[in-house]
Formats: C-alpha cells, structure tokens, sequence
C-alpha cells in the first residue's frame, strides 16, 4: 500500500514525485514513457536559469533529478484504470494491480490526428508527428507543418536545419505561436506561411507527394509539392482510465480546484497538460506539479489526524 501514486512522467509527474519524496511520502511513479510532449522541442529558450536547452536534454536532466531521491519507479507501464478501494484507491496498469490512499495524475495529452485521407497511409512514409526525430531524413526536401501555434513552429525550426523549404499551414487566420519564433522562421529564408488553409488530402505513391488544401478566403483547393507533413495541430488529453472518479471538461481536460489541484474526489489531484489550465507550458507543468504533491501531502495528514 502506498500513501501516494504519481501517474506520468513529464515534467509536472517528475516534479511531483520529488516534492513528494522531499516530503518521505511513501511513493510510486507509473510512467509509459518519460517527457511527454517536452522530448519534441528542439530548443527551450523559456526554462529559468537556462539560457537555451533541448527538450530532451531538459528532460534527461529531471529524471536524472528524480533518481536521486527515495521513490519507487514503474517505466514503461501503461495506468489503464483507477477505482476506489475499501482504504483508498486501485490503480492498474498491464498485469499489476498497486493500493494508494491518493493519486496524483500527469499524463499530459498525446498528438492530435487530422483525420484526413491518407494520414495513416503514410505514415512513416513522410507523415510524422516527431521533427526531432525525423527531421533529419528531409534534407534538401520541401515539407509541411500543419499548424501555425508553439509546437508547429518547433517542428519547423527543427526542420530549417535540414529541409530546402518548409511551408507552414495554419487553419485559422492569424498565426498562434510565439512572434519571437516566428521571427527566427522568418529569418531561415526557408519558410512560407500559409493561413486559412483546411487541409484535406495527403497524396503519394510509395511515399508523401503532394499535399491538397482549401484556401478557406476563396474555397479553392490547391496543391503543395512537398516529401514530408508533419502533422503539429494540438494535443488531447489521455486520462481517460479516471473516468469514473474525476470530472472533464467538453475537450477532455480534468476539472481541477485550481487553488490546490484537487478534482472531485478527495484524494485525487491533477496536473499539468491533463487538466484544464488556459496556458501550457512547461513551468506550468512543473509547478503545477509541486503544487498536487503539496496538496496530496496535506491530505495525507489529514487522514492520519
């Protein structure tokens, strides 16, 4: 029986799990993967103290962090359900089964798909949703990024190092990511944007050829000649296995107290990406992260008053 189970890996878990351990909570980290979303940006410019960092190598750097202290690891398990128990909760993930009086969930969200025809046809194939690890393969090839918020314009940036043009698309008709980005995009002399653009084919033969979209300004379909898509249109939410004990919002998203991250059920607490918090950024997460072990941790004394 534990006193508290953290549930993902990315920054707001890892930070979790070291304020919980600070606080000698007997406790179990489950985690699929380390990093979530932070292991695709090529550089964070926006982390305190460090001036300019890969995203991997940030996330090495925590894990590296979290190791020091006392607390169980489960990597490369994946929390497929949570239920209430007779003395707190059950949590299981493959073939195990763990007891804890309170659980943390940061799970973060997973990709976006664009449900398009053939998205799936070709992946691996020239569609990817990683740039750090695919941009590489693209050298002297003209490739798309499909969305023009933060993470469309990281995989661009990842892509100028590589690629002989990137064209950026963007649904809306503003551009969402960050000007000061923008601006290094701009600087590339690689790049092209293109706004109010609802794409709607990948086509190909063996791999990625052409891609077709809609100029939303004239209802024109046009095509772009290009080898590579990388598909960048947002995140949604993985906590589905807390369905029956936390609240969602309409996106997906955990309702949360925001005061001290609690979620409907006492004892529950959630953060990071996976709750409905406006901005997501990575010192969010991370503090949203010391904020639910703090919570857990006074709702764990609590219990033994």
């Amino acid at each position: 029986m534990y006193d508290l189970i953290i549930i993902g890996g990315g920054p707001a878990g890892i930070t979790a799990g070291i304020y919980a351990a600070r606080k000698k909570i007997k406790s179990l980290l489950v985690t699929k993967a380390w990093g979530g979303q932070i292991t695709k940006a090529s550089e964070i410019q926006n982390w305190p103290g460090i001036n300019e960092i890969s995203g991997t190598e940030l996330m090495t750097k925590m894990v590296e962090h979290l190791k020091i202290f006392e607390i169980e690891l489960k990597e490369g398990n994946e929390v497929i359900d949570v239920d209430k128990s007779d003395n707190g909760f059950i949590v299981r993930e493959n073939d195990n089964t763990h007891e804890a009086k309170a659980i943390i969930i940061a799970v973060g969200k997973i990709p976006r798909s664009l449900d398009i025809p053939g998205e799936e046809k070709f992946k691996g194939k020239g569609v990817s949703l990683c740039s750090t690890c695919d941009a590489p393969m693209f050298k002297e090839k003209e490739v798309a990024v499909i969305g023009g918020g933060n993470a469309g314009f990281s995989a661009a940036l990842d892509l100028t190092k590589y690629a002989k043009k990137v064209y950026i698309l963007e649904f809306l008709e503003e551009l969402k990511g960050d000007p000061f980005t923008k601006e290094k995009l701009e600087k590339t002399g690689k790049v092209e944007f293109i706004v109010n653009a609802a794409v709607k084919e990948i086509k190909g033969g063996a791999f990625v050829e052409r891609l077709v979209y809609e100029d939303r300004d004239t209802s024109e379909d046009k095509e772009l000649k290009v080898q590579g898509v990388f598909i960048s249109v947002g995140m949604m939410p993985c906590a589905g296995f807390a369905e029956k004990l936390v609240e969602f919002n309409k996106t997906g998203e955990i309702k949360i107290n925001f005061e001290n991250n609690s979620t409907k059920t006492p004892g529950i607490f959630a953060a990071g990406d996976a709750t409905e918090g406006k901005y997501e950024q990575i010192v969010i997460a991370a503090g949203d992260g010391a904020k639910a072990a703090l919570s857990a941790h006074d709702y764990l004394q609590g219990k033994k008053e």
